[in-house]
């Protein structure tokens, strides 16, 4: 086979070593199924060559990447592709984008068409983590159908900055929202006998920069963000995998990063799998094999095979430890053990059910579009409205995705293609699920029309003519890139002349987070719907016309305008190679902390959410129990006339103060109410949620004393409240849900080195 000079210098050089311990090493038996996935680990590495285990270290990106072409194994146009060693029954990882579903990369010639979930950000404003479960095994399902093994999904960075280009993919602003959301749907992808990973770890919140930036952040404050909403991930997903990131945390990259991997992930929180880079994000050959790289995948995206022939040299001469390389491979062993990957093979080809994937998909988008504002109950849309205008947003066509590396092509391709820009982080997609025509389907009594918004005069004079006018706004976004705060265009303009024309006027968002909203006062009611997947269109439309009740609620604030923003500048000239300094003078104040600390007054505000039904939130009450532990329990009852689901959030603060800000989200239950019915909730509170981080004492602190428990629809709108007194307590950096609060910390081990 001709091979070009990449593939010689990367393929042969790493990948292909395997081969030349083929014939010296003898054919070697592995423990069986039943043994630990520790064990079976351990004796196939015992059985392996060094090259061998180098093989596992190194992955390839899956698709052509200016002019060079992935190992023939590869998946086409995939993410990326780890060679397997065949003689001892370790199948290749065969590596797909993203979180929403089975992407293709950009330049691949044809592109798998499959179901896409709603954004991240979507799935986290069901506030269900079923749902979330049940979209990841969804994914998976398509992603094992199509022969992947490795799903490089969940991501978890928190939304410190509303104009993250990339907060789409990720869970919101709250660590405990997020890590449970988030772990959820790993754990369903998970389900399918394939490794998820978690990313980007850490405290990647910004694009502009993202290769260059260096986030400057107390330790105990990031604990109790960002580093907390990874923890809550990983104890609640258990992924094979983290994906460390490519900025640097406290002058350190992170894929290279000591504290951040063997201190934090492997040491105190006892991780057992491996740590692979994201495509370009290795720095270092013996820096990052000592401080906690496990894989450097995605290459040729970095400079240098660094875990290929200059690993094996560092081994050679004892820059890097036989016992470090052991332990590399051990981990993805362990994880392709663990999770399945060994014993269940995947192949191309399989049966996807796209009907019963796309109602997975839609009912989350159906369950994450937020009511924000409905004066005088315009919606849902009765039977006395005869003529409905849509304006803007190819609505006509179909609802717009995120773009950037998690794209999942759809099936029947881009219903409008050809927007700018065509290429990286592009297309611009719309999913060819018209919510125009979902409309006309379920109103055949109304006359619904359709107006592009170009000309805002041309709208305005179409809305007058209506009984109710529906705008759709828009804000595109990708990987790479961040974006204002606001719609693109001139949005903003089309919306004031639309509401001044017709004071029953509807906006309809599909946003990357939150944008600002100059027009709200004047506009009686706006449904916040993300990016809403492959049945988007349809759920809009169900949402709209009351064939589903709202249900989801804000997992970020959202502000009145940037000037409320801990940096109302956005640093760097949005460049994703810009270098600077980053400091997070907020700490652990993210998002409604910041906003409550701040005594400031949100758009709308965390939490978030309007029904067709009404509520009735508490009584609630709470009890203290051993190991910090706490029990809350409150009822909720639907007081309305319609089904729905309410979303109780317990919010705790201390009567002496000393936290980051005044309150934190300690708990939430989403439940399913009839008309007229009641429900106890019992939910527990992690004792963490209670504590401050001391990183002199490394330890979680629990003061002593008073707090209080509140629960209420928002973290603006507390409708009950009690109180617990609790003693001091200690918990080890190392404790998790379980364990004793007298628990030792692990002893952090050469192994991690």
């Amino acid at each position: 086979m001709q091979m070009n000079n990449w593939s010689r210098r990367g393929l042969l050089g790493a990948a292909a070593v395997s081969l030349a311990g083929l014939a010296t090493a003898s054919i070697a038996e592995v423990p069986s199924s039943h043994a630990s996935a520790e064990a079976r680990a351990e004796a196939a590495v015992k059985k392996m060559t060094r090259d061998e285990k180098l093989t596992l270290v190194l992955g390839y990106f899956g698709s052509d990447w200016e002019g060079k072409k992935p190992p023939t194994p590869a998946r086409y146009g995939s993410a990326g592709y780890v060679p397997g060693i065949p003689r001892l029954g370790i199948p290749p990882q065969w590596q797909t984008d993203a979180g929403v579903g089975v992407a293709t990369q950009g330049g691949a010639a044809t592109k798998r068409e499959r179901t896409s979930l709603p954004s991240g950000i979507a799935t986290a404003a069901t506030w269900n983590p079923d749902l979330a479960f049940q979209g990841g095994r969804m994914i998976g399902s398509e992603a094992r159908a199509s022969g992947f093994n490795v799903m490089l999904a969940g991501g978890v960075n928190l939304a410190r900055d509303p104009r993250n280009g990339r907060n789409f993919e990720y869970g919101g602003e709250d660590p405990l929202l997020a890590g449970i959301m988030v772990g959820s749907q790993i754990a369903g992808i998970q389900s399918n006998n394939i490794i998820s990973t978690t990313k980007h770890y850490a405290l990647n919140d910004l694009e502009t920069g993202r290769k260059g930036h260096d986030v400057r952040i107390d330790p105990a404050a990031a604990r109790m963000s960002d580093l907390l909403a990874f923890q809550f991930a990983i104890e609640r997903g258990d992924p094979g995998s983290v994906m460390c990131a490519y900025n640097k945390v406290d002058g350190d990259f992170a894929c290279e990063n000591d504290w951040l991997l063997n201190d934090v992930l492997k040491g105190d929180w006892g991780f057992r799998g491996y740590v692979m880079s994201d495509w370009g994000a290795v720095h270092s050959t013996v820096k990052a094999a000592r401080n906690g790289l496990d894989q450097q995948s995605g290459y040729p995206f970095d400079d240098k095979p660094y875990f290929g022939s200059l690993l094996k040299q560092a081994v050679a001469s004892g820059q890097v430890s036989t016992t470090r390389l052991d332990d590399m491979a051990e981990r993805v062993l362990y994880a392709m053990y663990a999770h399945g990957v060994v014993d269940n093979p995947v192949a191309e080809g399989g049966a996807i059910d796209v009907a019963a994937n796309e109602a997975v998909s839609q009912a989350d988008a159906e369950q994450a579009i937020v009511l924000l504002k409905n004066e005088g109950n315009l919606l849902p849309l009765g039977a006395n409205v005869r003529r409905i205008v849509v304006i803007g947003g190819h609505a006509d066509k179909g609802v717009l995705a995120g773009s950037g590396s998690s794209l999942v092509y759809p099936r029947g391709g881009n219903a409008v293609p050809g927007l700018d820009p065509t290429g990286w982080p592009g297309p611009v997609m719309y999913f060819p699920d018209s919510p125009v025509r979902e409309l006309q389907r379920l109103a055949p009594n109304a006359n619904v029309t359709f107006v592009d918004g170009t000309d805002p005069a041309a709208a305005a004079a179409a809305a007058r003519a209506a009984d109710v006018a529906i705008v759709f706004g828009t804000q595109w976004s990708g990987e790479s890139i961040d974006v204002p705060m606001k719609l693109d265009g001139n949005q903003d303009e089309l919306i004031d002349a639309v509401a001044a024309a017709n004071p029953r006027t509807v906006v309809v968002l599909q946003t990357n987070s939150g944008v600002a909203m100059p027009w709200a006062p004047r506009v009686p009611a706006i449904l916040e719907a993300w990016y809403p997947g492959t049945r988007g269109g349809a759920a809009i439309a169900n949402i709209l016309t009351g064939r589903a009740n709202p249900s989801g609620h804000l997992p970020v604030t959202l502000y009145a305008s940037q000037s409320q923003l801990p940096r109302p500048v956005r640093p760097g000239a949005n460049s994703e190679m810009d270098e600077f300094a980053l400091p997070y003078s907020e700490g652990a104040a993210v998002g409604y902390k910041w906003l409550d600390r701040n005594n400031l007054q949100p758009l709308f505000p965390f939490g978030h959410g309007l029904s067709y039904t009404s509520y009735e939130y508490g009584p609630i009450s709470a009890a203290a129990g051993p190991n910090g532990a706490v029990r809350v329990q409150f009822t909720l009852r639907n007081s309305g006339s319609r089904a729905g689901a309410a979303v109780g959030q317990v919010y705790a603060s201390p009567a002496s103060g000393g936290w980051e800000a005044p309150k934190r989200l300690v708990g939430f239950a989403k439940v399913d109410l009839a008309p007229g019915t009641a429900r106890i909730v019992s939910v527990d509170v992690d004792p963490r949620l209670l504590a401050t981080f001391d990183e002199a004492a490394h330890a979680w602190q629990i003061a002593p004393g008073s707090y209080k428990l509140m629960l209420g629809a928002s973290s603006r709108d507390l409708r009950s409240k009690t109180s617990v007194t609790l003693p001091a307590l200690t918990l080890p950096a190392s404790w998790r849900p379980g364990q004793e609060a007298a628990a030792p910390t692990p002893q952090r081990g050469e192994r991690g080195r």
